[in-house]
């Protein structure tokens, strides 16, 4: 119960009950004055009249004509709700249903409201009479009112309206409240119970779905979302942690022992030499993994996606081009291409130049010496596709999504050199830039796509 009082649903319900009371209880007094305003003006109107007629009765009739018209109307034919009191020049009563004359009557602009008993009430009981006092010729004094015996019973209906209106609405609100903060304390308790094992280092775990579609719901799914890329990127650190301490282990072993055999032997400065150059060579490759980490961290992080600026991917394309085809003429391969000129697009040439550069790398290390690899370049309906085709042993369908993870190499590339992380950086690059991925097969060998949204 305390922590369902400190809910903020619980809190909002009660401030809601709140103005609802107070829109109660200003509307019914609105109600209450407007009618009890009526009611007197009412009320007025007709102690008017009658003070009005009888004083016609007494100017044309005399007083013994008004005294019975008095006593007519104030008996049991009259109404019960006027009162009459005419008296003598000492305020001796002679008609009417009034006890005695209103001395304590307070007036305003002739008119006055005083307790006062009533004849033809037995209990003596006092009654709220507002009316007015006149004096007539002779002496004599005349007081009409009337018994605002309808207001109070007015005030008392609208009291009880108010009661019963007001008081059942609250305590159902507050039940109503109660009863959505419990709901929603659930849901929350829900979350923190998911998170708390989460924390717990439980990545798996995920947040429950009641499956209405709700607020709740749309936000448990952005959080098993965020917690599932949060599982996948622990997974891939984990993934690049082992798979770096693998790959690294090789060249940083190799490199020691060249080190320590140069070491060991009386040797001269040609195998100095020698042992140098091999470590080096060891410590370019650990320096390319690290810088293909770097990039390829940049380039899933969108830290680049700032500098993005117009480039001519044609341009990009010819100068690349013209680098690999002597690398792939020292391999016995035939690299041609086909690049449409003035192919502008949104990137980043550095690691567009990168990823292009991987592509080309990893066709001609995997084609066999006769082979032709292409290099196209060409506009599109969504703006322009490059691709790149060789005729080596390809990829399997089944493996297309898993090499371009981390570090992921298949068994039969195992005897090439690297490490891996070429096509998880063409991965990353083509995420960065909205560029559309997809590895095909060519039969033999692989077609790798880039298609570009249009500049």
């Amino acid at each position: 119960m305390r922590r369902l009082l400190q809910t903020s649903i619980f809190r909002i319900a009660l401030l809601y009950l709140l103005l609802l009371g107070v829109t109660l209880a200003v509307l019914l007094s609105f109600i209450y004055w407007s009618t009890a305003g009526l009611i007197e003006r009412q009320t007025d109107e007709t102690v008017q009249a009658e003070i009005r007629g009888l004083a016609e009765q007494y100017r044309d009739e005399g007083l013994v004509r008004l005294m019975e018209v008095i006593a007519r109307r104030s008996g049991p034919e009259g109404s019960p709700e006027n009162v009459y009191l005419l008296t003598g020049p000492q305020l001796q009563p002679l008609a009417g249903n009034l006890t005695g004359w209103p001395r304590d009557a307070v007036a305003e602009d002739g008119w006055m409201e005083v307790s006062l008993g009533r004849q033809d009430d037995p209990s003596g009981t006092p009654h709220i009479i507002r009316g007015r006092a006149f004096e007539l010729a002779g002496g004599y004094h005349l007081f009409v009112g009337r018994d605002t015996v309808e207001r109070g019973d007015f005030r008392g209906i609208v009291a009880g309206a108010l009661a019963w209106s007001v008081l059942p609405a609250l305590l159902l609100g507050l039940v109503g409240g109660a009863l959505i903060a419990r709901y929603s304390l659930s849901r929350v308790d829900a979350v923190r119970a998911a998170s708390e094992d989460i924390v717990r280092g439980d990545l798996s775990r995920r947040v429950p779905l009641t499956g209405s579609g709700d607020e709740f719901d749309r936000l448990a799914g952005t959080i098993n979302d965020m917690l599932a890329r949060i599982e996948t990127l622990m997974g891939g650190m984990r993934l690049v942690t082992d798979s770096l301490a693998h790959d690294l282990r090789s060249p940083l072993t190799r490199a020691r022992s060249a080190i320590e055999m140069a070491l060991r032997q009386h040797a001269d400065a040609e195998t100095y030499r020698q042992a140098l150059e091999q470590t080096a060579a060891e410590l370019e490759t650990i320096l390319r993994t690290f810088e293909a980490l770097i990039n390829i961290a940049q380039a899933e992080a969108g830290l680049n996606r700032l500098t993005l600026m117009g480039l001519d991917l044609s341009a990009l394309a010819r100068d690349l081009l013209e680098v690999y085809q002597p690398i792939a003429e020292e391999a016995g391969l035939e690299l041609s291409g086909e690049i449409a000129a003035d192919i502008v697009i949104h990137g980043h040439r550095q690691l567009l130049g990168q990823a292009l550069a991987n592509l080309l790398d990893n066709a001609i290390k995997y084609s066999a010496p006769g082979g032709r690899i292409t290099l196209e370049l060409a506009a599109s309906e969504k703006g322009a596709r490059l691709a790149v085709t060789d005729n080596g042993p390809g990829i399997p369908e089944e493996q297309r999504e898993r090499v371009l993870q981390r570090f992921v190499r298949l068994d039969d590339s195992r005897g090439t050199p690297g490490s891996g992380l070429g096509l998880s950086l063409v991965a990353a690059v083509a995420k960065l830039h909205d560029v559309e991925l997809k590895l095909l097969g060519n039969e033999p060998g692989l077609k790798v796509t880039l298609d570009f949204p249009s500049a």
